[in-house]
């Protein structure tokens, strides 16, 4: 996977990390069981602090996505429920709405933001998930 941050991003790096990890993992790009590079060798790639990746490192890990595993690394956890189902549909509403927000003020009309959901579902190879 390729790791890339941008220091002048409005956010925080750790955040960055997060996302990034996020995204390889809904992608496919990061495997179930896959080690992730060492906090210190991931800020020396990246160039900052190594309390940024650890801090990005236990929010992943609180947030289940990945399992740290003493004396071996960080890993890809496999995937769990953390939310029910409503909390699930609250969240994902409230993306979707600043989302739909932010198409609103660009001006973008239905079709495209449509057409852009379509896109970005089929590059995101979102499959439905079988119980």
């Amino acid at each position: 996977m390729r790791w890339r941050v941008d220091p002048s991003h409005a956010g925080p790096i750790f955040q960055q990390i997060v996302q990034l990890v996020v995204r390889g993992v809904a992608t496919g790009r990061l495997a179930v069981g896959e080690k992730l590079p060492s906090v210190r060798d991931l800020a020396r790639e990246l160039v900052i602090n190594p309390n940024t990746i650890a801090k990005a490192y236990r929010e992943l890990e609180a947030d289940g996505v990945v399992e740290s595993r003493r004396g071996s690394g960080t890993f890809v956890a496999p995937r769990r429920v953390v939310f029910k189902s409503d909390e699930r549909r609250r969240r994902f509403r409230a993306a979707l709405e600043v989302a739909l927000l932010e198409a609103v003020s660009l001006g973008l009309t239905p079709r495209e933001v449509d057409e852009a959901y379509k896109s970005l579902r089929k590059r995101l190879r979102l499959v439905e998930v079988k119980k």
